[in-house]
């Protein structure tokens, strides 16, 4: 009984997670592409950083990600059931000009004699999570015994002068605290042995996917990025979704079945260009050994992607298009651990895989998530 509450907790957690970051995740790739396109343009001296034109597509790249708490409060809001109005103000409170600009020098603030800790809270993920949550519970408390004459005014004076005091007091200095754990716990793992992480990332994301849990990771490389200022959790997983996107186009070729191989092509495509749910339910993980030869390739070239220990400054999904936004150091070398992946998956899919492990199922789910 006690593990069908847990399991039902964690899968409850983890769609909520999802309902929170998925409506953004668009935003967020965009916003990196933008950040990875003016890198390459600076790097290149096709673009000064000093310029009029780098200060607004600056801000067009950055603005998704500095001001997350923002968007963050609408989405969780909407998954704990408050409201998203009382909500995005407190995210706006955290990031007033006067309080960001004293928590960046290091100010602690006195609220009646009482220090407030200071926090940076641009980029921040946990502070806002846990604001909207009490909101939910604050907003209804207040409605319930505050009379109605005056209801309309004093429950979102009172909601939102308690959960902003809660957030700078409590969820801020926590959620700071673990966010700076989170990254270095990664950093420490990563700075061992970053082959091993590649590696042991490279076999698991794939399976972590089918069950929602890289929403975790999304979350601890959003923080490596607003912590530490770069990641490498991202990078990594290129190799894994390359290799059963070459897994898919095995089982794509081998069929001898024309309008499931028509089907099988966008889902490829989809992989291509970094979104491996479509290839994932509907070609490989049905077929079973096609996603397991995926998942070795996955773990091959994230070993590789791992040795190269290539970061990246922005959050950007790995596909086809965004790789040149990884270009560092050693990165022919990421590219072989991603060359590698796609080859891996699809050759030991060609060639092991029997030709009825790659017939059409009749198993064609429709999976739009990213």
């Amino acid at each position: 009984m006690k593990h069908d509450k847990k399991k039902k907790l964690l899968s409850r957690s983890i769609s909520a997670i999802s309902n929170m970051f998925m409506p953004l995740m668009n935003l967020m790739c965009a916003g990196g592409i933008m950040k990875g396109v003016l890198l390459i343009l600076t790097a290149s001296s096709l673009l000064s950083d000093g310029s009029g034109t780098y200060l607004i597509l600056n801000a067009i790249s950055d603005s998704t990600f500095y001001f997350l708490p923002v968007l963050l409060a609408i989405t969780s809001a909407k998954t704990f059931h408050a409201n998203p109005f009382y909500s995005t103000v407190v995210a706006l409170i955290l990031l007033y000009p006067s309080l960001t600009n004293a928590f960046e020098s290091g100010t602690t603030l006195y609220f009646f004699d009482l220090p407030i800790k200071a926090v940076t809270y641009h980029s921040s993920i946990i502070p806002i999570i846990a604001a909207s949550a009490l909101l939910a519970v604050t907003e209804r408390f207040f409605d319930r015994i505050i009379p109605e004459l005056v209801r309309g005014f004093l429950t979102p004076l009172l909601s939102l002068t308690f959960v902003s005091l809660a957030t700078l007091f409590v969820f801020g200095p926590i959620g700071a605290i673990i966010g700076d754990a989170l990254a270095g716990g990664y950093s420490l793992l990563y700075s061992f042995s970053s082959p091993a992480a590649g590696l042991l990332l490279g076999v698991l994301i794939q399976p972590m996917v089918i069950f929602g849990f890289q929403w975790g990771l999304f979350v601890v490389a959003i923080n490596n990025i607003g912590v530490m200022g770069h990641d490498s959790i991202i990078p990594i997983m290129a190799p894994a979704i390359f290799a059963q996107a070459g897994a898919a186009l095995a089982v794509m070729i081998k069929s001898k079945n024309i309008s499931f191989r028509s089907l099988c092509a966008p889902a490829v495509l989809s992989a291509l260009f970094g979104i491996t749910e479509p290839a994932l339910f509907n070609i490989n993980l049905p077929r079973k050994k096609p996603f397991i030869f995926g998942c070795i390739g996955g773990a091959i070239g994230g070993l590789l992607a791992g040795l190269s220990k290539i970061q990246t400054p922005a959050f950007v999904l790995p596909s086809l298009i965004t790789l040149p936004i990884y270009s560092s150091d050693h990165f022919m070398l990421y590219l072989m651990g991603c060359l590698s992946g796609f080859v891996i998956g699809f050759f030991l899919t060609f060639l092991i895989a029997s030709d009825t492990a790659v017939a059409d199922t009749g198993i064609l789910a429709d999976v739009s998530a990213p």
